[in-house]
């Protein structure tokens, strides 16, 4: 018999991780992270880890695994993951995973396609394209040879962009057509979704005081630190929030239009991270914040009612 397994997704700022603890308390459960920077080390306050006090003794998974000169990708997740949830489940405990980088979990529960390797002289070719026409360059031509995936990725998300572009011109087909084909889904698991969709306005208003509080507590601080030990042009350094505090740091933009600009970028990122979601018709959306009591009654019931069904019959 399969066993349970739990997701919370959703915008950045919508309450998962807390949520997640939340149900992790109530039914025995391990929390499980699915965001692209809280699995790097040392970067804590812009990537809005829990502290160990709001884990509350529950075990957390996947946080601070790599160095951020490492190279971490999904199909990296998809191992280190998989593998995690089997330890769970051998405890007998509630795997929870929690996250809103959706190209995570989609290779967590759906697998990967058997790309094509890296191409080195390719992807010098598009950096170099980037370095002199910017990232957007790299976007417009995505749009023309794969919109499906343009429409999903950042015009400032340079690795992903390359990625894309690496697997189209090596194969002459778009890689949303390779993610369609050869998948391996996650075996030994049934899945319940919960999805938070807090209302847009207060998402937004709870984004910008939240930058501004990241701000206060040191980003620029932590920033500086990670660029004394890191090279030039570390992936999560790029990440937003990181990118304009070390904008700011090289005196291209001063403090207030670093806080914009995040804010800004945070909640455009929201706003994809939504439609990302939005096209899983598996997921059962909860409207309002992962802290708001009324939501937290919903997604105990869920899970409730989901968890009934592992039960031997007396």
């Amino acid at each position: 018999m399969n066993a349970p397994l739990i997701v919370v997704v959703g915008p950045t700022g919508s309450g998962k991780s807390g949520l997640a603890v939340d149900l992790a308390l109530a039914f025995a459960g391990e929390v499980v992270n699915c965001d692209s920077v809280q699995v790097y080390r040392h970067l804590n306050i812009g990537a809005a880890k829990l502290t160990e006090a709001d884990r509350q003794g529950v075990p957390h998974h996947l946080i601070d695994v790599v160095d951020p000169d490492q190279v971490f990708t999904a199909g990296e997740y998809l191992r280190l993951g998989r593998a995690v949830l089997a330890q769970i489940r051998e405890r007998r405990r509630l795997p929870i995973v929690a996250g809103g980088t959706g190209l995570y979990l989609k290779a967590l529960l759906e697998g990967l396609f058997a790309g094509p390797k890296r191409s080195d002289a390719l992807r010098t070719r598009l950096s170099r394209s980037a370095g002199r026409k910017g990232t957007a360059h790299l976007h417009r031509l995505l749009s023309r040879v794969d919109p499906d995936s343009a429409k999903n990725i950042s015009p400032n998300d340079q690795p992903k962009l390359i990625r894309a572009l690496e697997v189209y011109f090596l194969t002459r087909r778009p890689i949303s057509q390779h993610f369609a084909m050869g998948r391996d889904p996650l075996p030994g698991f049934d899945v319940l979704q919960i999805g938070l969709s807090p209302p847009r306005q207060r998402l937004y208003e709870f984004i910008d005081r939240r930058v501004v509080a990241m701000f206060e507590a040191g980003l620029v601080a932590e920033v500086q630190s990670l660029r004394s030990t890191c090279s030039a042009g570390v992936k999560p350094l790029e990440s937003i929030g990181y990118a304009q505090a070390a904008a700011f740091l090289r005196g291209e933009i001063d403090l207030p239009e670093a806080i914009a600009l995040t804010q800004r970028q945070t909640r455009n990122y929201a706003k994809r991270q939504l439609t990302w979601f939005r096209r899983d018709k598996g997921i059962a959306w909860l409207e309002g914040f992962g802290s708001d009591p009324s939501v937290r009654d919903a997604a105990t019931t869920l899970v409730t009612r989901f968890l009934a069904r592992f039960r031997s019959p007396a």
